[in-house]
């Protein structure tokens, strides 16, 4: 079996949200085959070292099989916060498509399933 290095966005999609210094991004298979994928590839160290420039205070990744998503919650990550912070983007909003520029290993066989354009 061989291996396709492909975009998160290709096998999810996802959403976030904020609370104070919080950010909550959902991770949304497009695919419940891609489910697994995601399990096994999208942990909460790894989300930890791809945010190191905001230097998460924790990250903890909640599992959501039956809707094939998780929700990451990403401590101290929004500069203090909508209030506090001088950030374009306080809210965090587009920390979602920060998390789809991650790369996955996705098994060739499941390729027909891929959304979006082959790079």
């Amino acid at each position: 079996m061989h291996e396709l290095p492909v975009p998160l966005w290709r096998v999810a999609h996802g959403r976030t949200g904020d609370k104070g210094n919080r950010s909550n991004i959902s991770l949304i298979a497009w695919h419940p085959s891609f489910y697994p994928i995601l399990e096994a590839q999208v942990g909460a160290e790894r989300v930890r070292e791809h945010f190191h420039a905001r230097q998460p205070g924790r990250v903890e990744r909640f599992a959501l099989p039956q809707l094939h998503a998780f929700n990451f919650v990403l401590d101290d990550v929004l500069d203090g916060g909508v209030n506090d912070s001088l950030n374009l983007d306080s809210h965090g909003k587009a920390l979602s498509f920060h998390l789809l520029a991650m790369t996955v290993r996705m098994p060739d066989h499941l390729a027909h399933l891929l959304v979006g354009p082959a790079d």
